[in-house]
């Protein structure tokens, strides 16, 4: 893989050989790569090698010469290394950052995922006032097969020339996706918009005014003269006698122009778009949504791992309730969720908020975002680095603004730009990266991690990784690890760019001495654990027990009450993870707190209340053990000796049914018997009841 260098115009102080050393590779150091020095990037390109160019600004350029020049060439990893470490203050001092950048650059791409299909043929539904509805449709073009839902007349009410079907009446229901659209609705009206020809005789002779120029009659209005059934007998599209007709029609893409939009969800479906009636760009990207596509399934949900429900209890439901897009749901029928491929955005929140990893990220997966971050904080550190600090953004907002501090930077005396400590790495979406990952990064060496949030996230994505960095925080903090490690930045727009960059430049926190070398595991409870051991191993100073908060917490333990606890164990049924274990050969209760995901299932299953989550990491090497918690002499048959239940749990129901009319006498006694000879008991009892002599 060769690797091209360019100090644009010479405006950055760039390091050829240190770079090269880095990257162990001989570079060239050029300062108009884009301009006449653009030979040299053709013949590399001809050379057939992939290519690393360490620019962005001229990706287009770049990928046309090399289209034109060696049409089968491979393709280009571009890397901007100018506003993310050039264009600063700390230009001269970001060496090591800028090799740590190309480094990452160097890896391969993540390896390809089952895909989710979408086939649009442009079946178009645009829902609003008519003058509205028409006037877009309009501009669309005949590329579309548009039909009209009516909200009204609107500011000018139909054209006189039906160009388009018009549907009308009360909407039930819009749900679905691009191509899969479903509207349910039902024609409550008296004129049948079909039949009408637009004759306007109605709206002539209606002494009320109640039609509009959409050609339905408002009953508000409507004093029942009739007029205008008289004068539309030729027609027949006036008809107040028709019955009220549910329909159910699909599309495959919506254009909304109602103020209150059909979906309440942050993520919108692909294929449903809204319109104000100004700016064009919804209906540019309606152009773009005609034909067949494809996006990555982003997630794998492994359901024997997930904790959302048993035996009709319901325990985490942290992904139900995070998912910005409503693709995710309760699947009571199945004890599961049930996630919707076509409506998921790949935010990957849901990945980060599981305790238990039932849910992860599979585009880019976690494993390869570990060898991403391990990569160039290994090269940041071999390159002399100290102090590094992770800075995670999205790839379009967050890019933008990182670009916009770094142009900052170069025109502005009193903007810092990027700091050298700090390395940006572009995400998929900021939320698919969680505590498990973080911790792993200050394991490998990173001073700090930091997420820039922009208005791209929904509200709910700021609690969560809200909630995820107190857990993290409380973990270090209590290892003895000094300073704040990890913060959310938030950043609209360039404006807040001298907000940002005061947060960039604060001190760095205490990391570990060495950094860690193993890697990030596809299971997320596996990286999580070799993430704490590795940092409760370097911690500086610790506690034997680390108070968690209790709100999103993957970690603890539990506390038994054993006078309300019977030993019915139905709470080892319930644990999804194998924390909670019996004794075949005696009534006993285990516990591996190392296995809890604190999704409370036991907890809410247990008849006698007698459990409670206690969030918390226990650095005791008892949490990796299965921890005795509660023990009962066990209840022999009082017929054969054979222990079949707990002492306390008999007592416990003969009590209860110590005054009911049912076990009283021989069935009473038969309740201190084991199931065999209970069966025998009745059988061989000469005062029983049987049902053939009833």
């Amino acid at each position: 893989m060769t690797t091209l260098i360019c100090d644009c115009n010479q405006t950055m102080a760039l390091d050829a050989v240190a770079l090269g050393t880095a990257l162990n590779e001989s570079l060239t150091l050029h300062s108009t790569l884009c301009r006449r020095d653009a030979g040299a990037f053709v013949r590399a390109a001809e050379s057939g090698e992939e290519l690393v160019v360490a620019c962005t600004q001229e990706k287009r350029l770049f990928s046309e010469l090399a289209t034109q020049s060696a049409p089968s060439s491979a393709p280009i990893r571009f890397v901007n290394i100018r506003e993310t470490g050039g264009w600063s203050k700390d230009g001269a001092k970001a060496s090591a950052k800028i090799a740590a950048l190309l480094a990452a650059a160097h890896l391969p791409d993540s390896e390809a995922v089952a895909t989710v299909s979408f086939k649009s043929t442009g079946r178009l539904l645009v829902i609003g006032g008519l003058a509205s509805a028409e006037r877009a449709a309009e501009l669309l073009g005949d590329g579309f097969d548009t039909t009209l839902f009516t909200q009204g007349a609107g500011d000018a009410g139909a054209m006189q020339e039906r160009r388009y079907p018009v549907l009308g009446g009360r909407i039930d229901a819009l749900t679905g996706w691009l191509g899969a659209f479903e509207l349910k609705w039902t024609r409550d009206n008296a004129i049948d918009l079909d039949l009408c020809t637009r004759c306007n005789a109605c709206l002539a002779v209606c002494p009320e005014g109640a039609i509009g120029l959409d050609y339905q009659i408002d009953m508000g209005l409507c004093k029942s003269h009739r007029a205008c059934v008289t004068i539309c007998k030729a027609a027949g599209a006036i008809d107040f006698s028709r019955p009220v007709e549910s329909f159910s029609e699909t599309f495959d893409l919506v254009l909304d122009l109602r103020p209150t939009p059909a979906f309440s969800q942050h993520a919108l479906p692909q294929g449903y778009l809204r319109w104000d009636g100004r700016d064009a760009g919804p209906l540019m990207q309606l152009r773009g949504l005609v034909g067949e596509f494809e996006k990555p399934k982003f997630f794998v949900y492994k359901q024997k791992l997930c904790a959302h429900s048993r035996n009709e209890k319901i325990g985490c439901n942290a992904c139900v309730d995070v998912c910005s897009a409503s693709a995710i749901s309760s699947d009571r029928s199945r004890q599961q969720i049930k996630v919707n491929p076509s409506l998921c955005v790949g935010c990957g929140s849901c990945t980060t908020v599981c305790p238990s990893g039932a849910l992860s990220f599979a585009y880019p997966r976690a494993s390869e975002q570990g060898v991403r971050i391990k990569t160039l904080l290994a090269t940041y550190a071999r390159c002399g680095g100290k102090d590094a600090a992770l800075l995670l953004h999205s790839q379009q907002a967050g890019t933008a603004i990182i670009g916009d501090l770094g142009r900052a930077a170069r025109l502005d005396p009193q903007t810092h730009g990027v700091p050298a400590r700090v390395m940006p790495l572009a995400l998929w979406h900021t939320a698919s990266l969680g505590l498990e990952l973080w911790l792993s990064a200050i394991a490998y060496g990173a001073s700090q991690v930091w997420v820039l949030m922009t208005q791209e996230e929904a509200p709910q994505y700021h609690q969560a990784l809200q909630e995820q960095m107190a857990l993290g925080q409380a973990i270090l903090s209590g290892l003895g690890y000094q300073g704040t490690h990890f913060r959310l930045l938030h950043a609209r727009d360039a404006r807040d760019l001298a907000s940002l960059d005061r947060d960039l430049r604060e001190p760095p926190a205490q990391g570990v001495a060495r950094a860690a070398s193993f890697a990030a595991q596809a299971e997320k409870r596996a990286t999580l654990e070799l993430a704490l051991e590795h940092l409760i191993a370097q911690a500086p100073a610790r506690a034997e027990m680390i108070t968690l908060p209790a709100s999103g917490s993957p970690l603890g333990a539990l506390a038994l009450d054993k006078e309300a606890c019977t030993l019915c164990l139905s709470c080892v049924n319930a644990c999804p993870a194998g924390a909670l274990q019996d004794n075949a050969q005696a009534p006993e209760l285990r516990f591996i707190e190392k296995n809890c995901v604190q999704c409370g299932l036991c907890v809410s299953t247990c008849p006698e209340n007698a459990l409670r989550l206690i969030p918390r990491l226990n650095l005791a090497p008892q949490r990796k053990e299965a921890v005795l918690i509660n023990a009962m002499q066990p209840y022999a048959c009082v017929r054969c000796g054979k222990a079949f239940g707990t002492l306390k749990a008999i007592e416990a129901m003969l009590g209860k049914l110590a005054g009911h009319s049912m076990f009283q006498g021989a069935a009473a006694e038969r309740l201190k018997m084991c199931g065999d000879c209970r069966v025998i008991d009745i059988y061989s009892a000469d005062n029983e009841a049987k049902i053939t002599e009833l």
